[in-house]
């Protein structure tokens, strides 16, 4: 992303606008020549889809029970298999498509984004969409998206160890005319190349090539999209996983063994066994985690947010501390000048107010220091400050000698960590005059123009006032190379740029002002704030302005204030430990630079606490590696920044971020819900399946019992409790602790009892059906429309931790009734269909039967909900234990 700062900067960007490729064009060349990308970015086609569910445990199981009854000679109950087959696979498909839609959402989303020029204006597109001669303005801190020759350039360096193994930048020059494209390497030339990173400077270029015929692509050395390594909760499955596997194996093993050499049937043993391992298998334990976190990454991008590494998902629910700039995140970044101080002028001993003089003429006093606001700015703006100096200049100096169109710029000083301060070299039209122009932080202009430190004071006191009503304040100064010393007079009218000295200060500057701009408050971020401190999560404010400004901003935006506000001058004479110690008290920083962030973040860490830090330049990359949770600004913020960060705000509203918590904390919420569901579902699908083999009853659960109610169990956990929304309490409890496995001691003694409260209601219904000799078809059926209900119970109990009621008709998960009602329509016809009736292995259910199976499932209901209602007494009972947050939060 390039910053917008940085743009204003490049040299010959409005001359060269008229020169972009008409958008008709780019679609055509897009459609002929296909994206900008490399070969190996495939998306995955349905055979491959295909092929893993094949290598599924539970198909090869279903397709072995076939096999096998196949050769008992029982083809009916072999179809009947093999049809299972076909809907699991379904559903499967399904389930994969889905996630690698959201998944190609996502790739879209994070792919580099470039600012090309077409049909005459600055447009942003994905990098993937670039296309021969197109024109890229580029700036410091985007990667390259292809080859390009440089029409225009400022200071232009760029990294391309990628393609050389040189690590040192390599200087940019603009083409003279049109040149072949060269390889890289070496200094002095007029090409960038694709994936390289821009480390200085600004420069515009046209493109030459693209995809495989760029030179990284020539070479084979391209960034592929390789598998994101694991998460802590992949390989918490990972683990769990394994260790379910080997006590499957074993007891499916022991299985077949005990029911051949106790009943003497093989083949029937192998059944017995091919049922247990279908119950037992925890297949679908790392395949709902894969989904869970695919879409919710997506479902975050909807929200504005983009995830590029889906440990954020995990991690942004336990999120303590919210670090984040003012300018365009918690302001709306859209400035307008609102107050103006003209230095050494009697007549002006307070700043004047342009909102309290709407409808008249600008005192003359200020037409200098507007003026050279506009000289020191681009003449065709993007930036929002300069844009506001553009649109002051176009209102109150239209028709006077104070605008300049026709002066020519011979040279720019661009910012610096340095210096603060930017300024502008123009020649006017006649070529008899030479005039600088500076703007930057007050500081930066005193420092250009010498100020004493009685002018420092009487100048400081200016800026308290101005910064106080939350104006963000600037300085601007002028120089003449008339008034230069000899080394830079110029030799004659047309001065050559390379005569002007190498530094700003070394320009004879007189202070002219300064300038207060004023920049709304977004509307919702008041609401988020409040949202935060009832989540438990406190936010600070990192701001580049004074505190007057920090603290009015504050005010504005319902931040409560703790302790003083601490400087970033401050913070230099700090050491880490005692930072460590005021950081515990203090939320708001002023006059901050961007490097200062890593040791506020590396402070907060110090104290057990999980960040969040956003950031846009290419120096914030330290510190949102650094913090937890990294976010990149998306329309203002650097490639670097973005590439750094583990969130990227597409729209950089500070609201996002908090709706992007809550939404991460709903992820782990139904993700624990899941995992519950599986372990708990698993259980009586396994004791039924192993208890009458060792006790020598008739068998309950055969592979296609089994079967069927995997058709149930599969769309539960990845479809049903994926798409539940927030909890009602979802931002009201504080936020989790990021060691907190997914499956605690806590959950996993919840999910046992519910497990296992539903095995002693279907074993007792089996028992008594068998003691009242009602016949091994008849116990069958009871025992299994039970566990159907039950399941389908359990189901609605997880889709919501709080209360089961009424309120859950008016749910808005379409995919839970449709689970729940497939799940009922499917019982009765196999129930009451001759035919399925037969192959299931049932008898005919009376009334009676029916009320006997519905009191039973009620009973697995109200034991779920009563496991619910303590574990929620325990939960309320150990947060108000916990340390209270502070009433100024």
């Amino acid at each position: 992303m390039v910053s917008t700062v940085d743009i204003n900067t490049v040299a010959g960007l409005s001359e060269l606008e008229a020169y972009g490729l008409p958008s008709a064009t780019a679609n055509a060349r897009l459609k002929d020549e296909g994206y900008n990308e490399l070969p190996s970015a495939r998306s995955r086609t349905i055979l491959s889809f295909a092929w893993e569910t094949v290598q599924d445990p539970i198909f090869l199981l279903l397709v072995g029970g076939g096999i096998i009854y196949w050769i008992l000679g029982d083809l009916q109950e072999a179809l009947i298999l093999l049809g299972f087959v076909f809907f699991i696979t379904g559903i499967s498909l399904y389930q994969e498509g889905k996630t690698e839609h959201a998944l190609e959402a996502l790739r879209d989303l994070s792919s580099p984004r470039a600012l090309v020029i077409r049909d005459g204006e600055r447009k942003r597109i994905a990098g993937r969409e670039v296309v021969r001669g197109d024109i890229l303005v580029l700036a410091e801190g985007d990667r390259v998206p292809a080859d390009a020759m440089v029409l225009s350039c400022t200071n232009l360096s760029t990294d391309e160890s990628l393609l050389t193994g040189e690590s040192l930048p390599v200087r940019k020059i603009a083409a003279a005319g049109t040149v072949e494209m060269a390889r890289p390497g070496g200094d002095e030339l007029p090409f960038v190349y694709s994936g390289t990173l821009v480390v200085q400077g600004q420069g515009i270029a046209q493109v030459q090539a693209v995809g495989a015929q760029t030179e990284m692509g020539k070479i084979g050395k391209a960034l592929q999209k390789v598998k994101p390594e694991p998460t802590p909760l992949q390989q918490e499955m990972t683990r769990l996983v394994s260790r379910l596997f080997g006590i499957a194996l074993l007891l499916c093993v022991a299985i077949v063994v005990i029911y051949g050499l106790t009943r003497g049937n093989w083949l029937k043993g192998f059944l017995a066994g091919i049922t247990l391992a279908m119950a037992i298998l925890p297949n679908e334990f790392p395949v709902v985690v894969t989904i869970f976190l695919a879409l919710g990454a997506w479902r975050i991008s909807q929200k504005h947010v983009l995830a590029r590494r889906a440990s954020a998902v995990e991690t942004l629910g336990s999120a303590t501390v919210l670090c984040v700039d003012k300018t365009g995140t918690l302001t709306l970044n859209q400035m307008a000048v609102q107050q103006l101080f003209a230095y050494n002028h009697a007549e002006n001993s307070h700043p004047y107010n342009l909102e309290l003089h709407l409808r008249e003429l600008l005192p003359e006093a200020f037409h200098e220091l507007v003026e050279f606001c506009i000289l020191a700015s681009q003449r065709d703006p993007f930036d929002p400050m300069e844009k506001a100096f553009k649109e002051l200049g176009d209102r109150y100096l239209a028709h006077t000698e104070h605008l300049h169109n026709d002066w020519i710029l011979l040279r720019e000083y661009p910012l610096s960590p340095q210096l603060l301060a930017m300024s502008h070299v123009w020649q006017s039209a006649d070529g008899q005059q030479y005039e600088i122009a500076a703007k930057g932080a007050p500081e930066a202009i005193a420092d250009l123009c010498h100020f004493t430190p009685q002018q420092q004071k009487i100048m400081a006191a200016q800026i308290s006032e101005m910064a106080d009503q939350g104006l963000r304040v600037l300085g601007v100064a002028k120089a003449s190379l008339v008034d230069a010393p000899p080394p830079f007079l110029p030799p004659h009218p047309s001065l050559n740029p390379h005569h002007l000295p190498d530094e700003q200060h070394d320009f004879p500057f007189q202070f002219l002002g300064l300038v207060g701009l004023s920049d709304p408050v977004r509307p919702n971020v008041a609401a988020a704030i409040q949202e935060c401190y009832t989540a438990g999560i406190r936010v600070v404010m990192i701001t580049g302005d004074y505190p007057g400004t920090a603290q009015t901003i504050a005010r504005q935006i319902g931040l409560m204030q703790m302790g003083a506000i601490l400087t970033g001058s401050e913070l230099d004479l700090m050491s880490d430990l005692e930072l460590q110690e005021r950081i515990q008290s203090t939320n708001i920083f002023a006059r901050a630079v961007p490097e200062q962030k890593l040791r506020l973040v590396n402070a907060l860490k110090s104290q057990g606490e999980v960040v969040a830090m956003t950031g846009d330049g290419v120096n914030d990359a330290p510190a949102l590696k650094s913090a937890q949770i990294g976010v990149a600004m998306g329309q203002r913020g650097t490639d670097v920044a973005r590439e750094s960060a583990a969130l990227v705000l597409l729209d950089d509203d500070f609201s996002s971020i908090v709706q992007a918590v809550k939404m991460g904390r709903r992820i782990f919420d139904n993700l624990r819900k899941a995992m519950a569901y599986l372990l708990a579902i698993h259980i009586p699908i396994a004791g039924m399946s192993l208890i009458p083999v060792l006790f020598k009853l008739p068998l309950v659960l055969l592979p296609v019992h089994v079967a069927f109610l995997h058709l149930i169990i599969d769309p539960a956990c990845s479809i049903v409790l994926e798409a539940e929304p927030a909890e009602a309490t979802v931002m009201q409890r504080p936020p989790r602790n990021p060691k907190e496995p997914l499956f605690g001691k806590k959950t996993l003694a919840l999910a046992v009892l519910q497990g296992v409260g539903i095995l002693a209601i279907a074993l007792v219904i089996f028992v008594v059906a068998l003691y009242r000799r009602q016949g091994e078809l008849d116990a069958r059926a009871l025992t299994f429309t039970t566990l159907i209900l039950a399941n389908l119970g359990l189901i609605l109990s997880e889709s919501s931790s709080s209360r089961l009621s009424l309120k859950i008709l008016k749910s808005p998960n379409n995919a839970l009734w449709w689970v729940i009602g497939g799940g009922l329509a499917f019982l009765v016809f196999v129930l009451y269909v001759p035919f399925l009736r037969q192959l299931f292995s049932f008898s005919f259910l009376h009334p009676i039967d029916l009320a006997i199976c519905l009191g039973g499932g009620a009973i697995t209901l109200l034991w779920f909900e009563k496991l619910k209602f303590l574990n929620r007494l325990q939960r309320v009972i150990q947060s108000t234990s916990r340390k209270p947050i502070p009433e100024n939060l």
